[in-house]
């Protein structure tokens, strides 16, 4: 079975764990990140975790501030996801983009560290996200390229269909939800081949609406998630300004 003393996660808000929310630990969340660290905890006295991620990041951000501190944490599990947050501008060179990320991946698999890599996540079923479904599927196979280089794992976001459900999602739909963060935690573990007893999490229910409490549905949510996203996007801000990495130094996580 295989065991690891030092994992390093660095990426944005799917990362640091936004949707998962835990008022006991940083930032207030958890994520799946804090649940791979857990079950790797359990399973080695001497385990220690950083998670450096911060929301709002584009690659360029990630790579400046997250890239040199992990390496010096000399990890022997990293994981990276990077990218999202560009490919939703409204303009993106994206072979640009993953040149950069392929050459940063190379300096953490120069680590000798068990390195893992998403892809994106395939935004098909969402009419929202629906009109970037190229650049999505472009920006993956580059990825899977990288990653094939670099000896990466990687965790084809694209192919998990049970992300289908909404259920999956927080109510921003942006982000996980608690159960989302769970299936990924999941994933993470069984493709590392780490033995886990983490089952998934009931969902909420599903209530049918009607088509005016849709169109309400829909007004909050451009009100309270798409609208600050977009002001964010025109004035430069990022919903991770000031926040500090949840983990920056090696620690046992919080257990439960």
């Amino acid at each position: 079975m295989q065991h690891f003393r030092r994992f390093v996660a660095l990426g944005d808000s799917f990362t640091e764990g936004v949707g998962d929310p835990d008022p006991a630990r940083p930032n207030g969340l958890r994520g799946w990140a804090d649940r791979v660290a857990e079950v790797l905890a359990a399973q080695s006295p001497d385990f220690g975790y950083a998670n450096l991620a911060i929301r709002g990041r584009k690659l360029d951000g990630i790579l400046a501030e997250q890239l040199e501190p992990a390496i010096a944490l000399a990890p022997d599990l990293v994981t990276i996801y990077a990218g999202a947050n560009d490919i939703l501008r409204p303009r993106v060179d994206l072979d640009v983009l993953v040149e950069r990320y392929d050459a940063a991946l190379g300096k953490l698999a120069a680590t000798g560290a068990r390195l893992l890599v998403w892809t994106a996540f395939d935004p098909g079923g969402s009419a929202i996200y629906r009109p970037v479904r190229g650049r999505f599927a472009l920006y993956n196979e580059l990825v899977r390229e990288a990653a094939e280089r670099h000896d990466a794992t990687v965790v084809d976001f694209w192919r998990l269909r049970d992300y289908r459900d909404w259920r999956l999602w927080d109510l921003d739909r942006m982000h996980m939800s608690p159960a989302g963060h769970q299936r990924m935690a999941t994933e993470v573990l069984d493709l590392l081949g780490v033995a886990h007893d983490l089952r998934p999490l009931p969902l909420r229910e599903i209530v049918p609406l009607s088509r005016a409490e849709q169109r309400a549905a829909n007004t909050v949510w451009v009100r309270e998630s798409a609208g600050p996203w977009v002001r964010r996007r025109l004035t430069g801000r990022s919903s991770g300004d000031g926040l500090e990495p949840r983990y920056p130094a090696l620690a046992r996580p919080h257990l439960g």
